[in-house]
């Protein structure tokens, strides 16, 4: 009877050292750091931030269809030789080999035309953000265009050069001094009286003739074109026999794609230089092209 009382006892004073100990444990994670009696929430608000949304685009276009046939043979014109079979080889294009053809996939034309050598190839480059609760993938896509636009050298949109080349001209008028050396002329000019008519025509004739030769556009940042864009034109270097070639490479962004075209000009005479305009225009037209497919 003495032990049946003592387990009564002993069995009511467990369960209340059990209910304080619950009871502290309990007010230590209500209060605060003060001792208050306030709840406050141990995770902060800015781990539980939700992840940006994937980008817009899920998958890529062919690029081998990407463009349409009538831009292609604008730029890739086919030798009258070719038979319709060749033809329609040229401008199905050559597709790259590709790992994954949701994230980057290519296509290359090659045009042989007596005037010269034609290239073309169109890539199209799909971004993915590992990391979507620090960066999205319109925030990657750029990152890697930034990267590219530095490689290439060129300004950032907020900055030109252009102001600069203009102080250039500036010095053309500087030169204006030079007319001294006219007026030192006037002992010569009876001399050329004798025959101006055939040296006045001659002087103009060159004149318009070497602005026509290095209408160069160059280089730049493009606006207008995707969400950001830029134009790298390259001329290659002259030889003694081999033709100056000019490459025209036209890189923008579309949401999480990147793409990039890249148009070749290699005539077949060393005397022959592509023309700046000509071939920018036409990689301008493809690229505007493929940016309105996009946004379809």
């Amino acid at each position: 009877m003495e032990r049946k009382a003592v387990r009564r006892r002993v069995l009511p004073g467990i369960a209340m050292i059990t209910a304080l100990a619950a009871g502290v444990t309990g007010l230590a994670g209500c209060t605060d750091g003060n001792g208050m009696g306030i709840t406050s929430d141990q995770k902060g608000g800015g781990s539980t931030a939700a992840p940006a949304q994937p980008g817009k685009y899920r998958s890529l276009p062919q690029p081998c269809k990407a463009a349409d046939s009538k831009r292609l043979k604008a730029m890739l014109p086919a030798a009258d030789s070719l038979t319709t079979q060749q033809r329609e080889q040229l401008y199905a294009g050559t597709a790259e080999p590709s790992f994954d053809g949701d994230r980057h996939v290519g296509c290359r034309w090659n045009a042989q035309a007596p005037e010269g050598t034609l290239l073309l190839s169109v890539t199209f480059e799909r971004v993915v953000s590992y990391d979507r609760a620090a960066a999205s993938d319109d925030d990657k896509a750029h990152t890697v265009f930034v990267r590219r636009l530095t490689d290439a050298h060129l300004p950032f949109p907020g900055i030109t050069g252009s102001p600069s080349p203009s102080t250039a001209p500036s010095t053309a008028p500087g030169a204006s001094a030079s007319p001294a050396q006219p007026s030192g002329s006037p002992a010569a000019t009876p001399a050329p009286a004798s025959a101006p008519p055939s040296a006045s025509p001659s002087a103009p004739a060159s004149a318009p003739a070497s602005p026509s030769t290095a209408p160069e556009l160059g280089s730049r940042v493009l606006e207008g074109l995707g969400n950001e864009a830029y134009l790298d034109d390259k001329l290659s270097p002259a030889g003694a026999s081999a033709a100056q070639s000019r490459t025209v490479r036209i890189v923008f962004r579309t949401s999480n794609v990147l793409v990039t075209i890249e148009y070749s000009v290699q005539p077949s005479g060393p005397a022959a230089i592509p023309s700046s305009a000509e071939t920018q225009d036409k990689t301008r037209q493809l690229a505007q092209a493929l940016a309105e497919r996009f946004s379809e």
